[in-house]
């Protein structure tokens, strides 16, 4: 059972960060994504990585890579990782049915 709740807890959480963050400071995602269609499929498919990079973007501004400082890129790949990690996830303990 525990494992269930963190499943679906690395699955909603980001999402559901992300939507109270749109809802109560829509500033912190102002020029991250030209687009609304870009975050909401940021939203859908990449929330950790759309987190990391909302965060790094307001944290770590800089001229090195899409406007991050090397600490940026960093937490950005951290979340890349984090969203790869939750989708492959599941496919690595298909056997165990």
């Amino acid at each position: 059972m525990p494992c269930c709740a963190i499943a679906l807890l690395a699955l909603l959480g980001p999402r559901v960060l992300l939507i109270l963050i749109w809802l109560f400071n829509r500033a912190y995602f102002i020029g991250l994504a030209s687009d609304f269609i870009v975050q909401i499929l940021g939203v859908i498919f990449l929330p950790w990585t759309l987190l990391a990079y909302a965060f790094s973007a307001n944290t770590f501004p800089g001229a090195d890579f899409a406007g991050l400082s090397f600490l940026g890129v960093l937490v950005t790949v951290v979340g890349l990782i984090f969203d790869l990690g939750s989708y492959g996830g599941g496919y690595r303990n298909r056997n165990y049915r």
